[in-house]
């Protein structure tokens, strides 16, 4: 049954967030389904949450960081083979604006951390979904694009 036959389709909406510092990456390790995969600091869009917040938030949870927002990189889709999910996510870059080493992360994220683009990349195996990769290639690459973009996307 498609959409237009009477289900609506509901894709996962997420927001990511590709923080360089130093030429490294911020990256989150994290539980999922009992495997350690690698991630940005990304997460789902609350009810009543511009993307903007959210990325900032999911962030501040995962990380600990505190982070400006620069940028907005692209919103990608994606379909999960194993779950048949689908993902809208968003992906902003952002610079780091302060630490707190004491905060508690998320449930299920084990570490943060900082990678060379070469560590990310070679350890693709191990990213939550392609979109990690996707997202930091486009930065990579100098996509970037006003806040104001993501704004009229929501």
């Amino acid at each position: 049954m498609s959409y237009r036959e009477g289900r609506f389709w509901q894709p996962d909406v997420t927001v990511a967030t590709v923080v360089v510092r130093d030429g490294r990456l911020l990256c989150v390790e994290e539980r999922v389904n009992g495997s350690l995969v690698l991630n940005q600091p990304a997460g789902h869009l609350e009810p009543d949450e511009s993307l903007e917040h959210a990325a900032l938030r999911e962030t501040r949870e995962e990380t600990g960081w505190d982070v400006r927002l620069t940028a907005f990189i692209g919103a990608y889709q994606w379909k999960a083979p194993e779950t048949q999910r689908h993902y809208l996510r968003f992906a902003f870059a952002a610079d780091t604006v302060f630490h707190d080493p004491q905060r508690s992360l998320d449930e299920g994220i084990v570490r943060a951390l900082w990678l060379t683009p070469d560590e990310l990349q070679a350890a693709q195996p191990r990213h939550r979904s392609p979109l990690v990769w996707r997202a930091v290639t486009d930065y990579l690459a100098g996509r970037r694009y006003p806040l104001a973009l993501a704004q009229h996307l929501a």
